[in-house]
């Protein structure tokens, strides 16, 4: 299982980096991806040290739609391929915000969704071509059923994971995989301000089944496994009543 290329977006996100620590321990080769220079050359600088075979890094900022295929290019050829690749970039939103700003809405919307579903093109694409890999992307629960509380960043995941759905139908060849990564609430710097309670997780929990899926090339992971339960009974719950309940 050593000796992987892996290309990461979003490097320098909690799970990302926890996910990509695991990596460095195996021995793999890395690409990190993220937007700000500074913090991705720090995760990097950590990765070598933990045992990575290589470190490589490039800045992007995912909503640049231009920018995506020099920057998949760039990692194909500091890599010679992709074996796998992680998409984890993204934003929480404030929903009351998104509510009252419509520019502000379509531009979390693009972040989270429609830029996610371009990378996932492009890279879709490449292992095409090269006839093998695993594309992993972090999409959420949230996507499972919009909600009052967080609606806007439901439905951005919600595309992503039909898209994935889509794309993983597609790519149906038995050396390429697509997994769709359904994490729950997870206790990163992103919902610091948040009342933490038993269902939270750490992103080294979460990065540990997300390595562990894509070992077993599942096409789609709750994380933790609870989550797929609690969706279950929330899905089914009738629109007639989930209309009068705040979830």
């Amino acid at each position: 299982m050593n000796g992987r290329r892996i290309l990461i977006v979003g490097a320098t996100s909690a799970i990302a980096e926890a996910t990509a620590r695991l990596y460095a321990v195996r021995g793999d080769a890395l690409f990190l991806v993220a937007r700000d220079a500074r913090r991705v050359q720090a995760v990097a600088e950590d990765l070598r040290v933990r045992g990575a075979a290589s470190v490589q890094t490039g800045t992007l900022d995912v909503a640049d739609f231009a920018a995506h295929a020099d920057t998949i290019e760039s990692a194909c050829a500091a890599l010679g391929g992709l074996d796998i690749v992680l998409i984890a970039h993204g934003t929480l939103p404030d929903q009351s915000r998104c509510e009252s700003d419509t520019d502000l809405a379509l531009r979390e919307f693009a972040i989270n969704g429609t830029a996610t579903i371009a990378l996932a093109s492009r890279i879709a694409r490449k292992l095409e071509a090269q006839g093998s890999g695993t594309l992993a992307v972090i999409s959420s629960v949230a996507g499972d059923r919009g909600r009052a509380s967080n609606y806007l960043y439901g439905s951005a995941k919600a595309a992503v994971s039909a898209y994935l759905s889509g794309l993983r139908q597609r790519l149906s060849a038995p050396d390429i995989n697509v997994l769709t990564i359904k994490p729950g609430f997870v206790d990163t710097p992103m919902t610091a301000a948040f009342r933490k309670g038993a269902l939270w997780a750490k992103p080294e929990q979460i990065a540990r089944g997300i390595v562990r899926a894509i070992d077993r090339r599942r096409g789609v992971v709750y994380l933790p496994w609870f989550w797929r339960p609690i969706m279950f009974t929330i899905r089914a719950i009738p629109e007639s009543l989930f209309r009068r309940i705040r979830l």
